[in-house]
C-alpha cells in the first residue's frame, strides 16, 4: 500500500477523552474513532490489526479441532429465561422489542443460543465431544465505558462452547482451551497468565482468566515472578493426548497466580520473598467450565453408553478479541508510539523514500516495494512529499516493526538502512539483503 493513497488520519495532539496509553495512540494512528460512549468505527489501520488478531485466534481454534459457526447478535429473550438468567443478567444486558412486540436482547454471551442449537440436533453420546464456537461483537451496556476498546459497550470477541459426556472429558475439553489460549497469546507477542478466577455471571467452579500485566490493567494480581517466564515455544502438542495437555496446564498454572477476587494470603506468603509479585492486570480471555448449568434446566440432553438420558456436561470460553489490541498497545509501546509484534502488525515493513521526485530513490523503493510483495509481505510505502522527520514521526506513532528508509546519499554507496522499531538499532545494507532479512524475519515469527 502506498501511503499517499491510504486512509490515516493521524493525531499530532494526544486527544483529552483518553486517559490510557492504548487509547491514545490507538485514536492518534488513526485506528479507531468514537461514534457514541464505547462504541467504535475501526478505521482501516485498526481494521487491518484486528482482522490480523481474528485470523490467529481462528487458527489456533481450529488447530485443537474446534469447528467454527456464527451466532447472530440479537437474541430471543424466552432463551434467557429458560435458563433462568434474563432477570438475573443486570443492567448491562440490553432489553428490546421488535415491532411484533417481541422481547429481544443484544447478545453479551451466547450460552443459551447454543445450547438450543445442540439440543435441536444432538442426541447420542456418540456425536461427542464436541466443540463449537463465534466470532462475534457483543454488547454489554457498560454504566461508565472508558480506556478505549478495553472497556466499550460493543466489543468482538471470541466465545466457544464445550459438549462432553462427563466430568473428566469436559475438564479435557477445559484443558485443550487453555493450552490452545496459551499458543494463541505467544503468537501475538503477549505473555499472558492463566490465573485461577470466580466465575461472575456465566457460573462454574472451575475457572481461569488470562491476564497481561500492566500498569493500567483493572485486575489487582497476586503472582509468583517464575510464572512470567513460562513459554509453549514452537513444542508440538496432540490435543487428543489428554495425559500431555494436562501436564501442560499443570505446568502453567502449578506457580501461584490468582486475581484478588480468588487471593489466598497464606498460600501467597509461602512463595520465597523475591519471587512474591503484586501488580495489575489486564482481561484478555477466560475459561469456564460449569457441568449442566444451562444443559438441565433446557433440557439439552444425550443417550449414554448406558442407555440413559443425562445432561451434557458443558463449559464456555472466551477471548476478547477486539480488546486484544488495547492489551499489546499497553504492553508493547515507547513515548513515540505502538510498537507492534510481528505476528499482528498492520503491515510487515515501512519503506521510507527521503527523496520523492529523485529518479535513483524513487526506483529503489519501487523495487523495494515489489520484491516485498513478491515474497508474500505487506509493506507500507511513503511516498509522500513531506519532510524526513514527519515520515519517521508518523512509522513511530503507528508502530510497524521494521522501516526500510531510502535516500540519495545511502544509494550513492548502494545502501539502504534497515531500522527495527522495538530496540531502534540501525544497519546499512544493500535493498536486496534488507527486503532478505525482513522476509527471513517472518518466515520465523
Amino acid at each position: 500500500m502506498r501511503l499517499s493513497r491510504y486512509f490515516l488520519p493521524v493525531l499530532k495532539e494526544n486527544p483529552a477523552e483518553a486517559q490510557i496509553v492504548s487509547h491514545r495512540l490507538m485514536l492518534r494512528a488513526g485506528m479507531i474513532k468514537q461514534q457514541a460512549a464505547g462504541i467504535y468505527s475501526w478505521l482501516p489501520l485498526g481494521y487491518k490489526v484486528l482482522r490480523r488478531v481474528e485470523t490467529i485466534v481462528h487458527e489456533e481454534q481450529q488447530r485443537a479441532g474446534h469447528i467454527p459457526l456464527l451466532m447472530p447478535t440479537l437474541q430471543p429473550a424466552d432463551l434467557w429465561r429458560e435458563s433462568g438468567r434474563y432477570d438475573d443478567y443486570g443492567q448491562e444486558m440490553l432489553r428490546i422489542r421488535d415491532r411484533q412486540d417481541r422481547e429481544m436482547l443484544y447478545g453479551p454471551t451466547n450460552e443459551e443460543m447454543i445450547t438450543d442449537i445442540f439440543r435441536s440436533h444432538v442426541a447420542s453420546y456418540r456425536d461427542l465431544p464436541l466443540t463449537l464456537y463465534h466470532i462475534q461483537w457483543k454488547f454489554r451496556d457498560e454504566l461508565r465505558p472508558r480506556f478505549g476498546v478495553m472497556r466499550g459497550r460493543e466489543f468482538l470477541m471470541k466465545d466457544g462452547y464445550t459438549f462432553d459426556v462427563d466430568r473428566e472429558a469436559a475438564m479435557h475439553a477445559y484443558n485443550r482451551h487453555m493450552v490452545s489460549y496459551l499458543r494463541t497469546y505467544e503468537r501475538m507477542g503477549l505473555t499472558a497468565i492463566p490465573m485461577r478466577a470466580a466465575s461472575g455471571p456465566i457460573g462454574g467452579d472451575d475457572t481461569h482468566e488470562f491476564l497481561v500485566l500492566a500498569p493500567t490493567g483493572e485486575s489487582e494480581v497476586f503472582y509468583d515472578e517464575a510464572v512470567t517466564t513460562l513459554r509453549l515455544g514452537n513444542r508440538q502438542i496432540d490435543y487428543d493426548d489428554r495425559a500431555a495437555v494436562a501436564e501442560i496446564c499443570a505446568e502453567f498454572t502449578r506457580l501461584y497466580a490468582r486475581t484478588d477476587e480468588t487471593h489466598d494470603p497464606a498460600l501467597f506468603a509461602a512463595i520465597p520473598e523475591t519471587q512474591r509479585k503484586v501488580g495489575r492486570g489486564i482481561e484478555v480471555g477466560q475459561i469456564f467450565y460449569f457441568g449442566t448449568k444451562y444443559s438441565a434446566p433446557m433440557g439439552a440432553t444425550i443417550t449414554n453408553a448406558a442407555g440413559e438420558r443425562v445432561a451434557v456436561h458443558m463449559g464456555s470460553h472466551g477471548i476478547g478479541v477486539s480488546r486484544l489490541l488495547g492489551a499489546i498497545i499497553e504492553a508493547s509501546h515507547d513515548d513515540r508510539g505502538i510498537i507492534w509484534p510481528e505476528g499482528v502488525t498492520p503491515f510487515h515493513a515501512a519503506i521510507v523514500n527521503l527523496k520523492p521526485g529523485d529518479a535513483a530513490a524513487d526506483a529503489a523503493c519501487e523495487t523495494i516495494y515489489g520484491l516485498l510483495r513478491e515474497r508474500g509481505l505487506e509493506p507500507l510505502y511513503d511516498d509522500r512529499d513531506a519532510r524526513a522527520g514527519e515520515k519517521f514521526a508518523t512509522m513511530d506513532l503507528i508502530g510497524l516493526p521494521w522501516r526500510i528508509t531510502v535516500g540519495p546519499r545511502g544509494l550513492a554507496g548502494g545502501k539502504v538502512e534497515l531500522t527495527s522499531r522495538r530496540t531502534g538499532d540501525s544497519e546499512e545494507m544493500s535493498p536486496e539483503a534488507a527486503v532478505a532479512r525482513v522476509a527471513e524475519i517472518y518466515a520465523g515469527s
